[in-house]
């Protein structure tokens, strides 16, 4: 299993898939992230079952985030 901030910084400046708590999924470029597993992603799309938007650039709190997939 691989360690949640090592994932981060394998994934920086790529294509990275949130589930957040909410069960939203926000695709988008990982741009950067703290200590805390906040993290800005830049292009972010979310994607629902029916609908899907262009969010733009987004900060995410990290204890919102329930699983980090790369894309």
């Amino acid at each position: 299993m691989i360690m949640p901030m090592k994932m981060l910084e394998e994934n920086l400046n790529k294509k990275v898939a949130l589930l957040l708590k909410d069960n939203r999924i926000l695709e988008g470029t990982l741009s950067g992230y703290d200590e805390y597993m906040n993290m800005v992603l830049d292009e972010v799309e979310e994607n629902t079952e029916n609908l899907n938007r262009k969010l733009g650039t987004v900060i995410i709190r990290g204890s919102n985030v329930v699983r980090i997939s790369p894309r």
